[in-house]
């Protein structure tokens, strides 16, 4: 269980995003730990993507976390009231990132559940933890918005540096067993980009994604976090 060091994000968005895939997300707050496995992510290749908010080196306030060299959170709001988590790529000055789209719960779920039914919109109120199959945990935080929910992460945690303790990667040794490459969700605007295959997803098994070892909340929930 090792924490990702610099070098892992210094490397185009489309090579960061397929590495991401089965590595831990790890996210630190005063009320305690949470971790989720990354099981989907998208590459924003930033000047030449159309699909990026770099496209053409557009530079503004909310864009210019993109400009930091990989390993940075860039947080951004969609609709204005949800959280997007992308990590930076690539070095200083090349706006590439990875968006992370989906992560299954491994670590916190007591925290995580806690987030999600202080965030709940749903008219349907949540079941009790103890109720909860694995399909559900799953549920949390298997889109973009979900997850920032999930985790606690918010438009405050930008910017953060990954090799920190707030917010990070870590390499628990999950091997996805497939990862498929699909286009993008969301970019209907950005003409050819939008057929582009740079979403890559871990393959599923009965709904769950699939790794070797396969990812287990009873496995890593008592092992204490590794610097």
């Amino acid at each position: 269980m090792t924490k990702l060091a610099t070098e892992f994000y210094r490397t185009d968005a489309l090579t960061l995003a397929r590495r991401m895939i089965g590595k831990t997300l790890v996210r630190r707050t005063d009320r305690g730990v949470m971790a989720a496995v990354i099981t989907e992510t998208e590459a924003y290749l930033g000047v030449s993507d159309r699909a990026s908010h770099a496209y053409g080196g557009r530079r503004t306030a909310r864009t210019e976390t993109m400009y930091l060299p990989g390993g940075f959170s860039y947080v951004y709001l969609i609709y204005g009231l949800y959280a997007c988590l992308n990590l930076t790529a690539a070095e200083d000055g090349n706006p590439e990132a990875v968006l992370i789209r989906a992560a299954y719960p491994i670590e916190g779920r007591e925290l995580i559940y806690q987030n999600v039914l202080a965030g709940n919109r749903r008219k349907k109120p949540l079941p009790p933890p103890e109720s909860l199959g694995e399909l559900d945990w799953f549920g949390f935080a298997n889109g973009p918005g979900k997850l920032c929910l999930a985790l606690s992460v918010t438009r405050a945690d930008n910017a953060l540096d990954c090799t920190g303790d707030a917010l990070f990667l870590r390499d628990d040794g999950f091997q996805p067993k497939r990862i498929l490459e699909r286009e993008r969700i969301g970019i209907d605007y950005a003409g050819e980009a939008r057929f582009y295959p740079w979403r890559f997803t871990a393959a599923e098994e009965n709904g769950l994604p699939a790794f070797d070892p396969a990812a287990s909340s009873a496995e890593f929930a008592a092992v204490p976090l590794s610097k």
